[in-house]
């Protein structure tokens, strides 16, 4: 669970954000030099003589989205004041990590689409992406490594090992509409957030700062994780299918238990339970189901309430980044924060 951080003079529609279009590229202009070197890196590292090995690891890779967890390890290393070159290849770590999860959760999800794109299980089937995967996690452990530090390599250990407890948590209490919000934050603590939070944390490390910045930016990276997966939880029920990068829905055709869902099941009476266990436990869907669900969401404010307690977590990130002096790495990393739930507004 994230740690709470005291908030009431930080307002999550901040001027840091106002004159962002789009933070994260702001946030990538500020590291481009260091972002190249990654990539370059990661292409490096992902080379093998199995040819197999680079097709399926290239695919994941360039459908992976706006690589904001490397952007977070680069930009906190850079606000830590680090000027040495290691925080490339733990940045190029952070994504392998995440790219192996990727390959893994589409095995179990049995996902055909990301972003978009055919997943790497769809095109080269399931046995493949699961090995491949694992490369990924064995390249990890070697770039970790040569950080030279046990402590990353522990925080970064941690964090791979709570990202598969969480995994193994969601398969447990997938469909059960029984699932409340408590056990829903643990999953995306797990799943989500233990990545952003170590992938900040070891850049306070790397750059032997003190331990209050080290624990700020782990609280940072936790309450950013955590805040940026309830709002895509979120977009489900309220987006365009352009903004997703999948269908409209998917997450409810799939029975996904997400927070929007939890707090409608919540209040729902008797016929309104079963339409829910019928459609996530049973996945007996129906023509006009999802319209249905929308209503239900509505009536019960479940959205609103929602975006509400990851506003809370965004607003806990920034006031975990006072910590520092003001520069434009604060800003930029402010402005992420901030922007994470403003998406779904």
């Amino acid at each position: 669970m994230a740690v709470a951080a005291h908030h009431q003079d930080v307002s999550p529609n901040g001027a840091a954000a106002d004159h962002v279009e789009d933070p994260i590229a702001a946030l990538y202009a500020l590291c481009q030099d260091d972002m190249t070197a990654v990539n370059a890196l990661i292409l490096q590292r992902m080379q093998s003589d199995v040819s197999l090995i680079p097709q399926i690891a290239g695919h994941i890779i360039a459908a992976g989205g706006k690589r904001l967890r490397p952007l977070l390890t680069l930009s906190t290393a850079r606000l830590c004041g680090y000027q040495g070159e290691k925080h490339i290849g733990l940045a190029a770590t952070v994504e392998f990590i995440h790219t192996a999860t990727l390959l893994h959760d589409d095995v179990v999800d049995e996902s055909g689409l990301r972003r978009g794109a055919d997943t790497a299980n769809a095109v080269w089937g399931n046995k493949p992406s699961v090995l491949v995967g694992d490369f990924l996690f064995s390249r990890a452990f070697l770039q970790m490594v040569h950080a030279g530090s046990l402590e990353i390599l522990e925080i970064l250990s941690h964090a791979s090992a709570i990202i598969a407890q969480g995994e193994v948590q969601q398969l447990m209490t997938a469909n059960d509409i029984t699932t409340d919000e408590a056990g829903y934050l643990d999953v995306i603590s797990s799943k989500t957030a233990a990545l952003f939070a170590a992938a900040c944390q070891i850049s306070a490390v790397l750059a032997k700062r003190p331990e209050k910045e080290t624990t700020a930016l782990h609280t940072y990276g936790l309450n950013l994780g955590i805040a940026f997966q309830l709002v895509d939880d979120c977009l489900d029920y309220a987006a365009q299918e352009e903004q997703l990068g999948k269908a409209l829905g998917d997450d409810f055709r799939d029975g996904k238990i997400t927070l929007p869902v939890i707090l409608a099941i919540s209040q729902a009476d008797d016929k309104e339970r079963a339409f829910w266990r019928r459609t996530l436990e049973e996945l007996d869907h129906h023509e006009g189901d999802f319209d249905h669900a929308l209503m239900l969401i509505k009536k019960y404010d479940a959205l609103e309430i929602s975006l509400a307690r990851a506003e809370k977590y965004s607003v806990a990130a920034v006031e975990a980044l006072k910590q520092f002096p003001a520069s434009p790495y604060r800003d930029a990393l402010t402005s992420v924060a901030t922007a994470s739930v403003a998406r779904a507004t």
